[in-house]
C-alpha cells in the first residue's frame, strides 16, 4: 500500500444536514460553510476514506442542558454534544448519497457566544473549533476515558483550525 502524502489526499465530500434552532444568538454569514469545512479538514487529517453525511443543529442553552441531561445524566450546559453512529471505521452508508453516515453534532450557540467572548476570539473561531471538536468524537476520539485522549485531540484540533487559518485572532 503507498503512503499518500497530506498534500495529495482527497479532501472528503462533506453532506450536511444544517438546523438553526435557537434565536439568541445571530448566526453569522457563512458559518455554515466554516463548519463544513472544519468537518471536511478534521476527516482529511485523520486520514478519514470516504465521503461523509453529518447533521448539525444549533441550539440554546436551554436545549442543550435537556439533551446533556436526557442522554448523559448531566443536568448542565454545555457547549457541544456528539451522538456518534459509528466509530473506528465501522459506519452506515447513507443509500441516497453513498456516504458514511457518522452522526449528529448539536451546538450551543448561546454557550458558544459566552466562550468566544471569554476566550478573547470570534464566535466563528469558537463554533469551528467545537465543530472540529465534535467531529473527533464522531470518530472516536476520547479525552474523557482516554488519558492520552485529550493531547490527541487538542493536537489534532490546532491543526484543523491553523490549516484553515480559522486563528484567535
Amino acid at each position: 500500500m503507498r503512503k499518500v502524502k497530506m498534500s495529495e489526499k482527497k479532501t472528503p465530500k462533506i453532506y450536511m444536514s444544517f438546523r438553526n434552532n435557537q434565536k439568541a444568538i445571530e448566526v453569522p454569514n457563512g458559518l455554515r460553510t466554516v463548519i463544513r469545512k472544519c468537518i471536511a479538514e478534521t476527516l482529511r487529517v485523520t486520514d478519514f476514506v470516504g465521503d461523509a453525511d453529518v447533521s448539525v443543529t444549533l441550539v440554546d442553552n436551554e436545549r442543550i442542558k435537556r439533551i446533556n441531561k436526557e442522554f448523559r445524566d448531566k443536568n448542565k450546559v454545555t457547549d457541544v454534544i456528539s451522538f456518534p453512529l459509528g466509530a473506528y471505521d465501522e459506519y452506515d452508508v447513507n443509500p441516497e448519497n453513498g456516504a458514511y453516515m457518522l452522526g449528529d453534532i448539536v451546538i450551543s450557540m448561546e454557550k458558544a457566544h459566552a466562550q468566544a467572548i471569554e476566550y478573547g476570539h470570534s464566535l466563528v473561531r469558537e463554533v469551528g473549533f467545537l465543530a472540529t471538536h465534535s467531529t473527533l468524537h464522531l470518530l472516536g476520539y476520547d479525552h474523557e476515558d482516554d488519558p492520552d485522549g485529550e493531547k490527541v485531540m487538542l493536537e489534532l484540533q490546532d491543526l484543523v483550525l491553523n490549516n484553515l487559518k480559522i486563528t484567535r485572532e
